[in-house]
């Protein structure tokens, strides 16, 4: 998920402001925006698992997929 969000913001600018209201301190930001890093290894990093946590995603109406999961599976026992 935190993959695809980075992915949406696209411009380094948005990227940027998006950090900010966050939480993250402005040069950090200006800093992690501008990374060379791909998308796979931001969506892991530091970068965003201080900022778009499992609960903030919770807060937007996104469900874990473990939670998805236990919830529709049925037993084939």
């Amino acid at each position: 998920m935190r993959y695809c969000i980075w992915h949406d913001w696209k411009k380094l600018e948005r990227k940027r402001k998006n950090l900010i209201r966050l939480g993250i301190e402005a040069g950090q930001a200006y800093a992690w925006s501008r990374t060379r890093m791909g998308g796979w290894a931001v969506a892991q990093s530091p970068i965003l698992k201080t900022t778009i946590t499992v609960s903030r995603l919770k807060r937007k109406g996104y469900k874990p997929l473990l939670d998805y999961i236990n919830n529709t599976q049925t037993s084939i026992w």
